[in-house]
């Protein structure tokens, strides 16, 4: 399978990208020389390969989630510029 320079032209418009003739042919290329690369991987033969997720073998990294005591209400509010009852009130950022 070979990208044609129509075929970037058409991804381009897509993106609604402008790419100059020169651009083009240099997409046109790289993404043809990608192309060849991934068929010289499928030549490879990994039949005896274990499908993995990852390389290093690795485990849940996450740590426990804990409980525990949050701020006092009051403390975190004291600071606040602008507050409604228990709540941070914030500029109205989108417009109706």
């Amino acid at each position: 399978m070979r990208i044609t320079k129509e075929t970037v032209e058409h991804v381009a418009n897509l993106a609604r990208l402008y790419l100059s003739e020169e651009e083009k042919a240099e997409m046109t290329e790289k993404l043809n020389s990608i192309l060849d690369y991934m068929e010289k991987l499928n030549e490879l033969d990994t039949s005896q390969v274990q499908p993995t997720a990852h390389v290093i073998p690795i485990k849940n990294v996450f740590r426990e989630d804990r409980v525990w005591e949050s701020l006092p209400l009051k403390e975190t509010l004291k600071n606040a510029p602008d507050r409604d009852e228990n709540f941070f009130r914030v500029p109205r950022i989108i417009e109706e």
